[in-house]
């Protein structure tokens, strides 16, 4: 069996006990809530090819700004990774998971930090 570049080369994740809540309806959102939104996230997170070959690294923080439904209204780079390919990447992940699990609280925003580091 082989296995992907991804395995091989790097590891992925979105870091869940470092997440931070932020926007007015945020004290009414649930930890429970705020982990099911990281790994909804986490799910569709690669590795960029070009990070990879460059050995590039960090940690991007990004605020996501989520609808009542669920839906991705925008992302905005709140601390960069110091890579540019990795700062787009994070950018483009959350609308890439789809609609995200419903606020129970209403339109919010999450701040989640995502982290790239080989092995």
């Amino acid at each position: 069996m082989s296995k992907s570049p991804t395995k091989l080369f790097g590891s992925i994740g979105v870091g869940l006990a470092a997440l931070a809540l932020s926007a007015t309806p945020a004290m009414a959102q649930s930890a429970d809530w705020v982990k099911s939104v990281a790994r909804a996230i986490a799910a569709k997170q690669t590795y960029p090819r070009t990070a990879q070959m460059r050995g590039e690294e960090g940690t991007a923080k990004v605020k996501v700004y989520i609808s009542a439904s669920g839906a991705v209204e925008r992302t905005e780079l709140v601390g960069p990774s110091g890579s540019a390919t990795l700062d787009k990447e994070a950018l483009a992940l959350p609308t890439r998971a789809g609609t995200l699990p419903a606020p129970p609280g209403g339109a919010t925003s999450v701040t989640v930090p995502i982290t790239w580091k080989l092995l």
